[in-house]
């Protein structure tokens, strides 16, 4: 019971800093040899596109 009340207090004292995205996320590139299902190349194009609006004008 005790770890709770800390895991609930996260960084209520010195507050968070909101994670970057653009540190950890990149464009995905396809392969020509590589085999997708349309819902794979849709969720490809979604992360892309969702990449270049977040981060690609830095």
């Amino acid at each position: 019971m005790l770890p709770l009340p800390l895991l609930l207090a996260g960084c209520a004292p010195i507050g968070c800093a909101k994670p970057d995205p653009c540190a950890v996320m990149r464009a995905i590139y396809v392969s020509p040899d590589d085999v997708l299902t349309d819902g794979t190349a849709k969720q490809i194009l979604a992360h892309d596109q969702r990449w270049a609006a977040l981060c690609k004008a830095r």
